[in-house]
């Protein structure tokens, strides 16, 4: 986790790449109505945005754990 708290440049860029791949997937998943395959890369695009908000959220986790010893 200190990995990701010295390198705040890389954490953003990796974050804004999987938030705009994310989004893409979820729009082309979207356009492909009524097919399985469509909703499969939908689902792909849910985790690339989970993904966004695990590398935000790793700023925060060591701190909220040293606030709760």
């Amino acid at each position: 986790m200190k990995f990701w708290k010295e390198h705040s440049e890389l954490r953003m860029i990796l974050m804004l790449v999987t938030f705009v791949v994310g989004i893409v997937l979820l729009v082309a998943g979207w356009k492909m109505t009524g097919q399985l395959k469509g909703l499969g890369i939908m689902l792909v695009g849910v985790a690339f945005l989970l993904a966004t908000l695990y590398f935000y959220n790793t700023r925060f986790a060591e701190e909220r754990g040293k606030k709760s010893r």
